[in-house]
């Protein structure tokens, strides 16, 4: 078959995150000329449109992100050999666990060889310290090795999660392929000026790996020092172990400490809104609101940790701080908010830095190179 007509399935366990994240890597497939589907667990009527738009395919599969029912995951399997079969896919891309798992083994039996994976970070399923997530990871850890050993190349977002995984033998060290996140398109993103008061901003699941705890008592020791300063929050509750109760959050809402707007598909409106962006995630792959932030020309506080501290230069374009670090958070705040200047500096700093090494184009680029679509 040539090159110019493969067959491409882009797989992912959260159907949202095909549009947010890698909707920009599937229109670049199909400027090349090939076929692309979509595939994810939301209804195909509700979703097929925004993908067909872009010249795209959408299928529905039925996968549990975070269960551990064998049988829903056998499941699984079989609807993916039998939509690759019927799809006569040729090359698979999947991302989250549960995709990357079943969809590399599911690929193998229907023959394909041009299996490619992305691990956008390792979560508390590698990374978690409490016993649950110690068994899971036990489970998990052999399977990720079945699902490298299906694959051709594996993609990591940052050095820390490529050399665990090589380390830990998972990965043979010449398929593991790092990249330079998901990118931001820098035309989209554009530069925006300043608020006039101060205000930060949160992005993403309201779980605690994400640091949304540190964020909230941030912002509530934040405000009892400058009850002016804004403390909004974007991001959708999760069904994750670890996620932030709804009771949990309405406790800060109420009480005035932060503004909470939910899941937005565009957040580009909230980051105009905020002067600095706060993401005090215990680990990442490469957070891309971060990326959309320092694109928009925002400080950003991060913590210093794996896929985090690779996109903050400290005191050049955010700062880093240590994980669960609330008073370092605040310190961090406070400097921003005590000299307004100092976030428009190092807001264009990160501008570059968007512009030169995460620009969407770059990273595509490299993701096409290296699946041999060029």
């Amino acid at each position: 078959m040539s090159i110019a007509n493969m067959r491409i399935a882009v797989i992912s366990s959260y159907t949202p995150s095909l549009l947010n994240f890698r909707i920009d890597m599937m229109r670049e497939f199909v400027s090349k000329g090939h076929s692309v589907m979509a595939v994810g667990h939301e209804p195909e009527e509700r979703w097929r449109k925004m993908f067909a738009d872009n010249n795209i395919e959408y299928r529905q599969i039925r996968v549990s992100r975070n269960g551990l029912n064998p049988f829903a995951d056998m499941r699984l399997l079989y609807d993916l050999v039998r939509l690759f079969r019927a799809a006569k896919s040729n090359v698979v891309f999947a991302y989250n666990p549960k995709t990357v798992i079943y969809g590399s083994i599911a690929a193998k039996l229907c023959g394909i060889t041009d299996i490619y994976l992305l691990i956008a970070g390792l979560g508390s399923v590698i990374r978690g310290a409490s016993a649950k997530l110690r068994f899971v990871s036990l489970i998990m850890r052999p399977l990720y090795g079945i699902a490298c050993w299906c694959s051709k190349k594996v993609f990591f977002h940052n050095d820390d999660d490529r050399s665990v995984f090589v380390a830990s033998k998972l990965v043979e060290p010449d398929k593991a392929v790092v990249i330079n996140g998901s990118g931001v398109d820098v035309d989209r993103y554009m530069l925006a000026p300043m608020p006039e008061s101060p205000a930060f901003l949160f992005v993403g699941r309201l779980i605690k790996d994400k640091g949304i705890v540190e964020y909230l008592e941030a912002c509530r020791l934040i405000k009892l020092m400058h009850p002016g300063v804004r403390c909004l929050l974007v991001g959708p509750l999760d069904s994750n172990p670890s996620a932030l109760t709804q009771s949990a959050l309405r406790t800060y809402v109420d009480a005035g400490v932060v503004e909470y707007f939910g899941e937005q598909l565009d957040v580009r409106p909230f980051i105009a809104e905020c002067s600095a962006l706060v993401l005090p995630s215990y680990h990442e792959g490469t957070p891309k609101v971060v990326l959309e932030a320092m694109a928009m020309g925002r400080p950003v506080i991060t913590s210093n940790a794996p896929g985090c501290r690779s996109t903050v230069t400290h005191e050049v374009n955010g700062f880093l701080v240590e994980v669960k670090d609330i008073q370092g958070i605040v310190a961090c705040m406070q400097r921003l908010i005590e000299n307004p200047r100092l976030g428009g500096t190092m807001g264009a700093f990160g501008r570059k830095i968007a512009e030169d090494k995460y620009d969407v184009r770059k990273v595509n680029h490299s993701i096409l190179k290296e699946m041999e679509l060029l």
